[in-house]
Parts: structure tokens; sequence; C-alpha cells
């Protein structure tokens, strides 16, 4: 009952194994000798300015581009099972995808409309 989920139980135990396997040798396999240079702070080869004590707030935007990149790879996730099973649903399938297909071009219409992929 139980044997078409014995590769994914396979899958997980050795990237489990893996990943563990890693994070323990790193401190015995890795470098040891550390220079200033390397425990500097690196910012795209800009000097790193000093920041306030209480920190900064980030400005919106960046919240709100996130945001929209998750809602649109939510649609992209949505469209590989329709992709694989496309002969399968026939033309009610089709008609589904297609609206709403349209209906996410409408918020991706909006958000553009409205400036919120402009990066100034």
């Amino acid at each position: 009952m139980l044997s078409p989920y014995v590769p994914i139980v396979v899958l997980f135990v050795l990237a489990a194994a893996f990943a563990v396997g890693s994070v323990t040798a790193a401190p015995f396999v890795g470098p040891r000798r550390y220079n200033r240079a390397k425990l500097d702070f690196y910012e795209c080869g800009i000097e790193p300015t000093p920041q306030p004590i209480g920190g900064t707030r980030f400005p919106v935007k960046f919240y709100l581009t996130a945001m929209l990149f998750i809602v649109f790879d939510i649609e992209i996730v949505f469209l590989y099972p329709w992709a694989v099973a496309s002969k399968n649903l026939g033309l009610l399938g089709l008609v589904e995808i297609v609206l709403f297909i349209g209906t996410v071009f409408i918020a991706y219409a909006y958000v553009w409309r409205r400036g919120g992929l402009d990066w100034d």
C-alpha cells in the first residue's frame, strides 16, 4: 500500500542526510584562516556606511515588489498541473485556464498602470 511512496521517502532521507552531513563537515573541511578583509562587511563593492543605532526603515516598495513576485509566482505554480493534464481536461479546462490567466493579466495591468513595477 505504501510502496509508491518509498522513493519519495528515500529522497527526503538522502536530502536530510546530505544537509546534516554538509553542515557537520563544514567546520572540519573549510579554511580556518580569517583576515580583516574576510571578516569585513561587503555591500557590492561599496564601502559600508555607518547605520544609526535604531536601524533604518526599508521603503515600502521593497515589500510591494516581494508581494507582487509571490502573486505572479503562484500563478505559475497553478499553471504547471494544468499543463500536465491539459489533454484530459478538454474544452472546459481550456476555458477555465483562459479565465484564470485573464484575471491575473487584469491584476498585472492594474499594477502596471498604478506604477507598482517602477523602480524609481
